[in-house]
């Protein structure tokens, strides 16, 4: 059984403040404007030896302007659900609320260990605040301060002896991280939704929905994965307040943490500016790439239109050719199970090793047929080829003289490995070094 903690309260009480402070990382976007966090996201966390997941939830309320509340409210509900102990975050400055009361009573059906932590108590004054709470009768009310930590040892000293077991140290080891990119309101939250078959991101037709990059498990042919979903990318002009800038920055974030990138775009617009810069940035980095075009089931047909798409996609994006691009529809599942196939693929690509005799074998034989042409009428001969260990496919070539090397020649010998070695939608690096 994994110990699991729910951080829940009505909007801006500090939850996404101790959710950071607990998992050491500012994973959670934190802002005064009520209503910043609306889908729950996880964290890790260990305190005393104990590990533990941590699920940040948006604020829970009824009866307000925000046409996100009955979802925040399901996606509370959801994480109540899952969690093995709640920490119910109140406000020592405002004191006990009605929501507060109202919140209490759902909590009280849930049957879990309940935790009442009372924020903001960062002065002796505030703290003896924290008192009322006790009218809730939920027991204990521990005084904390999010911000500066004050307190928060003493609640999770209490917590961790609900749990039902130490947790594991580090359960993401070794399992493949797949990021969902690009703008926003292409499809990205209900692609993700699709796969899961549970509403794990909420998604209305405003762009910007999704603020925090959300991690999700997910097993599909008997491999598992981590599903990120992000925040949309726009450009900086675009970027009008300081909450989409922090969203842009969790994407760009996202990638830095995935092995393989899933490039939402959508197939009305076709591939814009921002998804080449992404694409540039994702190949920079390394990573391993799968182009999914959403929203094929609203373009008219003919036989050429997909390979027409194709080759405008391809023009754009020149020199790079290895992405595969599969043409799909979340609305109608069309291909979206294949997207996820291609990506398994993809990343069985960036983490393949070819033995070196195999790659001398092959290469030195393509290399003898076509000879790097000889500069200053030196003549350059390549000896002996191995791969090194790195993030992504590295290969160093042994010659004589690395500096005369064309990148028109470097570009011959990479798709020579592509055609044998089968790279597809990985990118390869490829060092030429003195013997």
């Amino acid at each position: 059984m994994a110990n699991i903690v729910a951080i829940v309260g009505r909007p801006n009480v500090g939850k996404s403040t101790f959710f950071n402070r607990m998992t050491e990382k500012r994973e959670a976007i934190m802002d005064d404007t009520p209503g910043v966090t609306r889908d729950r996201h996880y964290g890790y966390a260990e305190w005393c030896g104990k590990y533990f997941t941590v699920i940040d939830t948006g604020g829970y309320v009824t009866g307000s302007e925000d046409k996100f509340e009955s979802q925040i409210r399901k996606q509370v509900k959801l994480a109540i659900d899952e969690a093995s102990a709640i920490i119910f975050m109140v406000d020592c400055k405002d004191g006990l609320t009605g929501f507060d009361k109202e919140f209490a009573n759902v909590l009280r059906t849930s049957k879990k260990p309940i935790f009442v932590a009372a924020n903001k108590a960062d002065t002796p004054n505030k703290t003896f605040l924290a008192a009322e709470f006790y009218a809730l009768s939920l027991g204990e009310v521990y005084p904390i301060s999010s911000e500066n930590g004050g307190g928060t040892g003493e609640l999770l000293d209490e917590l961790v002896k609900v749990f039902p077991s130490e947790g594991v140290e580090d359960p993401d080891a070794g399992i493949p991280k797949i990021a969902i990119v690009g703008r926003p309101n292409v499809g990205k939250s209900s692609f993700l939704n699709a796969l899961l078959g549970t509403e794990r991101s909420i998604v209305t037709d405003e762009a910007g929905t999704t603020r925090d990059a959300i991690h999700s498990y997910y097993k599909l042919y008997g491999n598992n994965f981590i599903l990120i979903d992000t925040a949309g990318v726009r450009k900086k002009a675009k970027v009008k307040e300081d909450i989409e800038f922090y969203s842009v920055l969790r994407s760009l974030r996202a990638l830095e943490e995935s092995d393989v990138c899933i490039v939402v775009i959508d197939a009305e617009r076709g591939i814009e500016a921002q998804d080449v810069n992404l694409i540039n940035l994702a190949e920079r980095q390394g990573k391993g790439m799968v182009i999914m075009v959403n929203k094929w089931d609203l373009i008219e047909k003919d036989s050429k239109t997909s390979d027409t798409f194709k080759r405008e996609i391809l023009e754009k994006l020149s020199p790079i050719d290895y992405i595969p691009i599969i043409f799909s529809s979340v609305l109608t599942k069309q291909r979206i199970f294949q997207v996820i196939e291609k990506t398994v693929h993809v990343f069985e690509n960036k983490t393949k090793k070819i033995p070196t005799s195999k790659l001398n074998d092959v290469l030195l034989r393509e290399i003898e047929s076509h000879p790097p042409p000889s500069v200053k009428g030196k003549h350059i001969q390549i000896k002996y080829i191995t791969q090194v260990i790195a993030r992504f496919p590295s290969f160093v070539f042994f010659c004589n003289l690395p500096q005369y090397i064309q990148p028109s020649y470097e570009r011959f010998i990479e798709n020579r490995m592509r055609e044998n070695f089968d790279f597809e939608g990985v990118p390869l690096r490829l060092i030429f070094r003195k013997k």
